[in-house]
């Protein structure tokens, strides 16, 4: 099919790519003349892993083409993706102006009857929104359905999961669109759900609000072990095992990040309140993960008194592994806060020094290898769980910082695993200090 789609950020490149891989005509569309250059040379503005060279591939096969001209992309399209940018707003919300605009420039370039998809995550009710506007601005002689269609990608592991996914939402309320759709989606094989729009639209949220409940419920579990004693990796395996319950989203840590569940959860927080709906649950949930990553900095303080002066690491500081993506990190969190308290704060990550740069700025020295960043340090926090952080020798902790004093905020290493000479602090489990329990 000949299909467009309205955005080139991570939702947008991910769907027009993979959509393109799996024998569809696609043009993706960005008003950033620059940005859109660089993508038809085969050049992602987004760290993926296989996102470029499966770009690169498509560019070639004349698949896949990218344009800064609105009516060139939407003139002819069967079918065209929304997926542009709903940020926070202050309040919360999610902001709909990217979507707005994006859903006029479509109407007054359509040139035939088409489908527009919203593929951005949006609040309930945006698509009849969006399906006023197009109304409002294309030719009467034009018919236009709009349908909504979630994504559940994550960042680090997009393309596996387009291919792989565990189902596709479709929200419809007319059966031809639908079809369409799931026509689209065919060569995938994964299980389609179609629902009414309003659904597909909650979907989503929901998707996001429960497992970011996991994972604060987990942390909360997890505060409560160090109290008491118990292994939080134990008490994580024996629940996991309960097909009710799931082993997915039950690794103890510093919490969320990203630009999905910190956003939608408050979307979805405001989108309650919106129907005068208290909820409570999800407030708390959003509670947990805010404060847990100054669990770090409360345990640096324990071993090490006042951070005035001391020489902090920061092992990672992209929110995950294999992303650029600092969104909503816990490192930015983490690193402010050390430099508050008056720590001399370094930052090593394989991938994503740039854009943690352009957040946190020259208040912490930028360092491109682990060695580099641990040497003369007091304490190295393990903030993202890279395979470079797992693997780097144990022995040059010894060597090159200060005092052996590893807080490790992922969990990366057995207890076994530590040697008698660090002192070692992870979360919801046993303290080792210098080799004793």
């Amino acid at each position: 099919m000949r299909i467009s789609v309205a955005g080139t950020g991570y939702v947008g490149l991910v769907t027009g790519v993979c959509l393109a891989e799996i024998g569809h005509q696609v043009r993706c569309v960005d008003i950033d003349e620059k940005k859109v250059d660089l993508l038809n040379n085969g050049v992602s503005p987004i760290y993926e892993p296989g996102l470029e060279d499966l770009m690169k591939k498509n560019v070639q096969s004349g698949r896949l083409s990218f344009t800064a001209d609105s009516r060139t992309a939407y003139g002819e399209s069967e079918i065209i993706f929304i997926a542009v940018g709903t940020p926070e707003k202050e309040d919360g919300s999610a902001d709909l102006t990217y979507v707005e605009a994006a859903a006029v420039q479509i109407a007054e370039q359509i040139q035939n009857d088409v489908i527009i998809v919203v593929k951005s995550t949006v609040p309930v009710g945006t698509n009849e929104h969006i399906l006023q506007i197009v109304k409002q601005y294309k030719a009467p002689s034009i018919h236009a359905e709009v349908a909504s269609n979630p994504e559940f990608l994550r960042e680090g592991s997009a393309i596996h999961d387009t291919f792989h996914g565990d189902r596709i939402v479709i929200g419809s309320s007319s059966p031809f669109a639908g079809d369409k759709l799931e026509e689209i989606y065919k060569p995938l094989g994964i299980p389609v759900v179609r629902t009414d729009i309003r659904s597909a639209e909650m979907i989503k949220y929901a998707a996001n609000a429960f497992l970011a409940t996991k994972i604060s419920f987990i942390n909360e579990i997890a505060n409560i072990c160090e109290k008491l004693g118990a292994d939080i990796e134990d008490v994580a395996e024996g629940i996991g095992k309960d097909a009710r319950i799931g082993s997915q989203f039950l690794k103890a840590g510093i919490g969320y990040g990203g630009s999905c569940f910190p956003k939608d959860t408050k979307a979805l927080v405001q989108l309650a309140g919106n129907v005068q709906h208290k909820f409570d649950l999800l407030n708390s949930v959003i509670t947990v993960n805010n404060r847990q990553p100054l669990k770090l900095i409360e345990s640096a303080k324990k071993h090490l008194g006042s951070l005035e002066g001391k020489k902090i690491a920061l092992l990672g500081l992209a929110f995950k592994p294999n992303t650029d993506d600092v969104r909503e990190a816990a490192s930015l969190v983490i690193a402010k806060e050390l430099v508050k308290e008056g720590a001399v704060v370094t930052g090593y990550d394989p991938i994503a020094l740039d854009e943690a740069r352009k957040v946190l700025k020259e208040s912490i020295t930028y360092c491109d290898t682990i060695a580099e960043a641990i040497t003369d340090a007091d304490a190295a926090f393990i903030v993202t769980e890279w395979d470079e952080v797992r693997t780097f020798p144990m022995n040059l902790y010894q060597e090159k910082m200060n005092t052996p004093i590893l807080i490790d905020g992922r969990n990366i290493y057995p207890l076994r695993d530590i040697p008698e000479w660090m002192t070692y602090v992870s979360v919801g489990r046993k303290e080792v200090i210098k080799g004793r329990s």
